[in-house]
Formats: structure tokens, sequence, C-alpha cells
């Protein structure tokens, strides 16, 4: 079935014609010139989004963009990165980042919103580090703000969405505890996942969809081919119903817009890989992707 190059083919699902960006950062200054033709650009391709914020104040923002446009959502939480003050240089995309701490009662009010659909981007992260700070050091702040944001999903009973690089090892028995009660058992997602199939299946084993992203659809690097090679492995042994599309923009657009800033609509390069990936035809992710996404994000209600 053909369809027009840089333009989303859709699928219907119960009568709703639709792609979910599960995971993007619309809300980021790098659209701070042009947020609304961002987000309008997407959605007249029929790319629903998911907003994900990162802090107190994209938190903020990913609800008030939810609020402004049919078809968005937002996921409210502090990522890692922001628990301490450093430079990070991510992709074309360079910020310092604001040191905060985790305020519960803060997101939990926010939590209340009925547009908020889970907690995250929560997680750790041992390769962005500050320079005046000890891995152990970091790794007792993050885990401290990680296991208060799983105590707020369970608290909620809202899925959350997880960021880990470098540090599934530590991550995962964290994550073990708080599924032992069943409460976040097959309640969140590893996002923007790129790490081998032993990490992936430690996330499958408690129920967790694995999130995907345009890194998919890049080469294999010369100096590391074993890391893409192992990733690809991921997409082909990840069964389709545990499996999230995502851009993560404004960051990883796929290997046809490299160099590029990303977009939400770009999440149909993610799709087209997969189904190239598991030799199956690219509808079949579409509907299971978003069966899974709104499965996951129960709290999304679309008419």
């Amino acid at each position: 079935m053909a369809f027009a190059p840089g333009r989303a083919k859709t699928d219907t699902i119960n009568n709703v014609t639709m792609l979910i960006d599960s995971h993007c950062h619309v809300q980021f200054n790098a659209y701070k010139n042009d947020a609304e033709e961002v987000i309008r650009r997407s959605l007249a391709q029929e790319v629903k989004m998911i907003v994900v914020g990162s802090q107190a104040n994209t938190s903020e923002r990913a609800v008030e963009y939810a609020h402004q446009y049919d078809g968005l959502w937002a996921v409210i939480g502090l990522h890692p990165v922001h628990l301490t003050s450093m430079e990070v240089d991510e992709e074309e995309i360079n910020f310092h980042s604001r040191e905060e701490q985790f305020d519960y009662n803060f997101y939990k009010n926010l939590a209340s919103d009925e547009k908020v659909v889970g907690i995250g981007e929560a997680g750790l992260d041992f390769f962005h580090l500050p320079k005046n700070l000890t891995l152990e050091e970091v790794a007792k702040i993050q885990t401290e703000a990680f296991e208060a944001q799983a105590e707020l999903a369970t608290e909620l009973n809202l899925p959350m969405v997880i960021h880990c690089r470098d540090a599934h090892q530590t991550l995962l028995p964290i994550l073990q505890k708080f599924c032992k009660n069943k409460k976040l058992q097959n309640r969140g997602v590893a996002h923007c996942f790129t790490g081998n199939w032993l990490e992936a299946k430690g996330y499958l084993d408690l129920g967790f969809y694995i999130g995907f992203t345009g890194v998919i659809t890049f080469p294999a690097k010369k100096t590391n081919p074993q890391q893409q090679l192992d990733l690809i492995e991921v997409v082909k042994n990840t069964p389709l119903d545990m499996i999230l599309v995502e851009t993560d923009s404004p960051y990883l657009a796929p290997q046809e817009h490299r160099g590029k800033r990303c977009e939400p609509w770009m999440v149909i390069e993610v799709a087209k890989k997969i189904a190239e990936i598991k030799n199956v035809p690219f509808e079949e992710v579409v509907r299971q992707t978003v069966k899974n996404t709104l499965k996951l994000f129960s709290k999304i209600k679309i008419s």
C-alpha cells in the first residue's frame, strides 16, 4: 500500500485514524519559536503525541500544551540530569541543567490534572555526570529521586516512563522492588531503549514495554558496530505487543532526517523500521503500537 513520502501513513483503530508518538518534548526551548507550527504539522499528519516533562517547568508546560491541543497528553516528572547542575551535550542541542530536588507534593498536585497520564521521565543516567561529584554520589541522589517518583506512580496508579542510560544493572533491581507489590507490574515503559537483549528482557519480565526511537534507524558505528547489532536484536526479539514507538523530539531524528531537529511526525520512520526488522506489515506495527500505548496510558480518552 503506497503512501506519500514525508506523510504518515495511518491506520484506523476503533474508528480513530492516528499514530501516537509516545514520547516527545515539544515544550522544550528547541521549539520556542515555532512550537505551535510543529504541533499542528504533526497533528495534520494524524500523529498524536504524549508530551513528557523533565523538571517542574517543562512538566507544567507539558500539561498546558495538552490542554491547548486535542491529541496531546502529558507525562510529568524529574529527569535525572536535572538533579545536579552540569553541562549536557546531547545531539545538536547543548544546555546547562538546573539543579532541582523532587517535590513530591508539587508533582502529586500536578498529576491530578485529567490530561496527565503518567509519571516521568524518571530514572538513572550514569552517562551524563557532573564534574564535582563521584559516581557513587550521583547514584545516591538519582536513586532517591527515582524511588520517590516510583512511590508517586504507585500511589496514583499511574504508569512510569523510565529513563536509563548506562545504568540498567542498578535501575532494574530498584524497579523489581516496586513491582513486587504488583502495583507497578505492567505499568511502565523503558523509553528510548538502546541496551542489549538481556537488559530489555529485565524490563519485559516486569511487564514493562520497550520504547524505540529513531536510533534503530541509525547505521552501525564503525568504532562499535556491536551496539547497533544488539539493539536490532532487541527489536527482533521484543514481542510487537510490548513495543511503543516514539521520537524523543527534539533529539534523535531518524537517519533520513539526521542533522535536523526531530519532530513528532517523524515517528513514522520508527514504525517503518520496526516493520522492516520484524518483517511484518507496516499497518500491523501502527495498529499494535497504538493499541499498546492506549493500554499503558489508560487515562487517554479518544472520542
